[in-house]
């Protein structure tokens, strides 16, 4: 009976994916469906609220009130992200502090590009217009992911860095409107941040563990390497546009795919950044864990105010 039972709630939840129903909090769904949402949601949240941190670094030496301004809101807004997705994973069961403390001690991932060093204004136009290009090209198709949070999460999110991509490349551009210096460092943030930016698609389909599962139960729509294509693609008419450099020598248009060729990825840094030895790993860990020690005082706090207020009522 138990059996049959499992075998009807399977049928269900699959005729859900094949109708294109989305799977809802209280749905029955399988375990291994669950942790992969909960492994892909909270590597999201988590990439979220890193990459506060190489944007952060330039609010208060970006050339203009305007400028401050604008990167101010966007890094409250990644906060806002990390706090839609965090909630999101919750539907599913899991902590959002036990999920934080994983991100802590390496067990959960976040997204590799946070660990490479922002050098230079410049690098703010590179990580809105590349970075958040990326993300942008990842994430549009999770508004139809199979999971209702997680989708609808997804709509606002993506609206705000449609805008985070523009601010990066309006930066590009005036960059690449000005001095032969300013000239000069729009190019060697684009030659920076190229590579990884194409990583953050993740390991090639060969390689990667989750893909097929996860396009199965519609989790993702595209694949890793669909999805670097469509990047490149987009991203490369943008860089010519403006006179910058796409730093790949096997960089083709090829007519008879419709698409470009580009050279191959390093793999070996990709690998070694995802494992923590990337260039900035231990220090976005570090500031992370600060933030978490700095602020339990408010925790404590409210759970104290929290703990008297519920003993005042009672009695």
């Amino acid at each position: 009976m138990k059996e049959h039972n499992l075998a009807d709630l399977e049928a269900a939840f699959n005729e859900k994916l094949k109708q294109d129903i989305r799977i809802e909090p209280k749905d029955w769904m399988p375990d291994a469906y669950r942790k992969t949402l909960i492994r892909q949601i909270s590597q999201h949240a988590h990439s979220e609220i890193v990459g506060m941190l190489p944007e952060g670094n330039w609010i208060t030496r970006a050339p203009n009130l305007r400028r401050k301004a604008v990167l101010l809101a966007k890094v409250q807004d990644e906060a806002g992200h990390g706090q839609y997705l965090y909630s999101a994973m919750e539907t599913l069961g899991a902590s959002r502090e036990e999920s934080i403390d994983d991100m802590h001690t390496g067990k959960a991932k976040y997204s590799s590009i946070f660990n490479y060093p922002t050098l230079t204004w410049a690098d703010m136009g590179a990580v809105g217009w590349l970075v958040d290009g990326a993300a942008i090209m990842n994430q549009v198709p999770l508004c139809r992911t199979s999971y209702g949070p997680y989708a609808r999460a997804m709509v606002r999110i993506c609206k705000e860095e449609s805008f985070h991509q523009r601010q990066g490349y309006e930066i590009m551009c005036t960059l690449m409107k000005g001095s032969e210096e300013q000239k000069a460092m729009a190019q060697d943030a684009l030659n920076r941040f190229w590579w990884p930016a194409l990583m953050m698609f993740g390991p090639s389909d060969a390689d990667s563990t989750h893909t097929q599962q996860s396009i199965d139960w519609k989790i993702k729509r595209h694949t890793n390497d669909e999805l670097r294509q469509m990047f490149v693609d987009a991203t490369v008419p943008q860089a010519e546009l403006i006179g910058l450099t796409i730093p790949d020598k096997d960089l083709k248009w090829n007519e008879e795919r419709g698409h470009y060729d580009f050279g191959e990825i390093n793999w070996d840094e990709f690998w070694q950044v995802v494992s923590g030895n990337g260039p900035c790993n231990a220090e976005r860990i570090a500031t992370r864990l600060k933030a978490k020690e700095d602020g339990m005082w408010v925790r404590e706090a409210a759970m104290a105010h929290a703990e008297k207020k519920k003993a005042k009522k009672a009695s």
